[in-house]
């Protein structure tokens, strides 16, 4: 049996809409450049991934959670930066007006949708935030910015946190939430959008242990996404050096998974040190110093290793890495398959009723089955084409239920991934499928 890899983008794209993962948003209208609502199946494999972010960040002793609100005092985006800057370099084409980022199209070949040549303007600032206003008066005292990152939210609640759950150092914070970027040039499908998910957690530390605290994290974070079962040849490390390491940080790695159009960041591993909490620190006027009981009761700003991995990201890694083509060519053979790790899977389980005079049985079997895992009954099409919408949905086991059940009490569950099917009795398929699916 031959297998190929997604090799374009364009085909996940054709295959989120056909199967109801993700649709371009507000498309009765023509759609919205760059904004994407998630279908029935597409929040389902998100909640899937959230939740399994959640669990290996919050269910640990020395991590916390907490939900900041999107809007801000204006003030935290003054001392983090953002507000001066927050700022891509833009360049506009003089022919088409078309906008690019200079760093990432060479100005000196031909604009990419026009084809002018010679024709960019000099490079200038755009500062990424939306800006709106607060309040029913529209001034500048009442203008607010749709937060560009989740991590202040977390930092101004540092003491909050610190003192209410009696944390001691070093011990992490964690969140997600939405977070707003005017992107100049957003792409290549989910990867680069305007809205979107942030999975975040500041991991607050005495300075001088940020190091060892990174090297950890790093490792922890690359397994969670090998656990996920994005297969390890398709990441890789990209450390940042030199311009490319961010003014706050003494040192930062990404996680880089192989997308169709290369190799491209998905999670970011930073070390922080202590520039968010002194800013705020001297732009708020409160102190945010730590007392550390266990060194003489020496007063200091933490330093800070944060993970950050955007959610919307990591969801398009994890539907690029599970997507597979069989037997291309072959009209008898030829499948589509998402080779989704069971515990991501959107659906776990479909009960197919070979004809509708079995939908009594098929039924309370699907009822049964759905108080365990999230499963789907289809009865529409025959047999062959509803294992391949299955396929393509990346279910990893069908249920039928033929007319040998009413003889046998016994149904055929059929695996994704290898097409075996078994025979297993009613009495003995919850018990199948909580050894399968045990995760």
């Amino acid at each position: 049996m031959s297998e190929s890899n997604l090799k374009s983008m364009a085909d996940l794209v054709s295959l989120s809409k056909r199967r109801g993962f993700i649709f371009q948003s507000s498309e009765i209208y023509g759609g919205l450049q760059s904004c994407w609502d998630y279908g029935p199946l597409g929040v389902e494999l998100k909640n899937n991934i959230k939740e399994r972010w959640w669990k290996s960040m919050t269910y640990r002793d020395d991590v916390v959670g907490i939900d900041a609100s999107i809007f801000m005092h204006p003030t935290v985006w003054k001392a983090s930066g953002h507000v001066d800057g927050f700022n891509d370099p833009m360049i506009d084409c003089k022919q088409c007006k078309e906008r690019y980022r200079e760093d990432k199209i060479d100005a000196t070949k031909p604009c990419q949708k026009c084809g002018a040549k010679d024709s960019f303007t000099e490079a200038r600032d755009f500062n990424l935030m939306f800006n709106t206003q607060m309040g029913p008066v529209e001034d500048e005292s009442a203008k607010v910015y749709l937060r560009p990152e989740t991590a202040q939210g977390i930092f101004v609640n540092f003491l909050n946190v610190q003192t209410t759950m009696r944390k001691k150092l070093p011990f992490g914070i964690a969140q997600i939430g939405k977070a707003f970027r005017n992107e100049i040039s957003p792409g290549n499908f989910i990867f680069r959008t305007r809205e979107f998910e942030q999975m975040e957690m500041q991991y607050f530390l005495k300075p001088g242990t940020q190091q060892d605290a990174m090297e950890a994290w790093k490792e922890t974070r690359l397994q969670w996404h090998i656990d996920n079962g994005i297969r390890p040849e398709k990441l890789r490390w990209h450390p940042h050096v030199g311009s490319e390491l961010a003014h706050y940080a003494d040192a930062a790695s990404d996680i880089e998974y192989e997308f169709p159009h290369g190799f491209d960041e998905m999670e970011g591993i930073h070390s922080r040190t202590d520039f968010d909490l002194r800013q705020h620190q001297e732009f708020s006027g409160k102190k945010l110093e730590y007392l550390d009981a266990a060194d003489n009761n020496k007063k200091y700003l933490p330093f800070v290793v944060e993970t950050s991995v955007g959610c919307d990201r990591c969801l398009l890694a994890v539907m690029a890495d599970a997507y597979r083509l069989e037997n291309e060519g072959d009209k008898e053979k030829e499948r589509t398959v998402m080779k989704f790790d069971p515990k991501l899977a959107p659906i776990k389980v479909a009960v197919l009723p070979l004809m509708k005079k079995l939908e009594e049985p098929a039924r309370k079997l699907y009822s049964e089955v759905q108080k365990h895992y999230r499963s789907e009954y289809d009865l529409a099409g025959s047999i062959g084409k509803r294992y391949r919408r299955q396929d393509e949905i990346g279910t990893p086991f069908c249920i039928t239920v033929d007319f040998d059940t009413l003889e046998d009490n016994a149904v055929t569950i059929r695996d994704r991934d290898s097409m075996e099917q078994e025979r297993i009795p009613l009495d003995n398929v919850i018990n199948y499928l909580n050894d399968k699916l045990k995760f």
